[in-house]
C-alpha cells in the first residue's frame, strides 16, 4: 500500500512539504464532465471546488483562494470568454492560470482564449493524463516564480 505523498507524486498533485494541498476552482455546467474532473484531481491529491455556473464565481475565489481555474467556455447565463477577460482585469487574480476546458475546437477559440490570458486550452473530451501533466506543469511553475 502507498502513501499519500507517494500518490500524489505518482499522480502528479503539488504539494510542497508542510503546506496544504493546491487548490482547484472547476467551472463546468455539465454535470458528468464535472463530477469525472472533480473526482479524478481529488484522487490526484488536489483540493477541488466545482462550480455548476458562474453564479458565484468571484465570491467563490475570494472564499477558496484557487491556485488554478479550469474553465469551460459554454456556461449558462455568461459565457467563459467574459469570465476570463473579467478575472484578468482584476489586478488581484490575474496571476491565477485558467486552463480551458471546451467543446470549442476552432483556431479561433483557442486563440481568443490564448489573447484573454488562458494558459492552455483543452478540447472536450479531455485527456486526463494530458490535463493532469499541464495542471502539474502549470503548479510547478508557479512555485518557481
Amino acid at each position: 500500500m502507498s502513501s499519500n505523498r507517494e500518490t500524489q507524486a505518482k499522480f502528479g498533485a503539488v504539494s510542497p512539504t508542510g503546506s496544504s494541498r493546491k487548490r482547484i476552482l472547476i467551472v463546468e455546467d455539465n454535470s458528468l464532465n464535472r463530477l469525472m474532473l472533480e473526482d479524478y484531481l481529488g484522487f490526484c491529491g488536489y483540493q477541488v471546488l466545482s462550480l455548476p455556473t458562474a453564479d458565484k464565481f468571484f465570491e467563490e475565489i475570494a472564499r477558496f483562494q484557487p491556485d488554478l481555474i479550469l474553465l469551460d467556455l459554454k456556461l449558462p447565463g455568461i459565457d467563459g470568454y467574459t469570465l476570463l477577460e473579467q478575472l484578468k482585469a482584476k489586478p488581484n487574480l490575474q496571476h491565477i492560470p485558467v486552463i480551458i476546458v471546451s467543446a470549442f475546437a476552432f483556431r479561433m477559440d483557442r486563440q481568443r482564449a490564448f489573447n484573454l490570458g488562458a494558459c492552455r486550452y483543452f478540447i472536450k473530451p479531455v485527456d486526463l493524463t494530458e490535463l493532469k501533466t499541464a495542471i502539474y506543469d502549470q503548479l510547478s511553475h508557479e512555485l518557481k516564480d
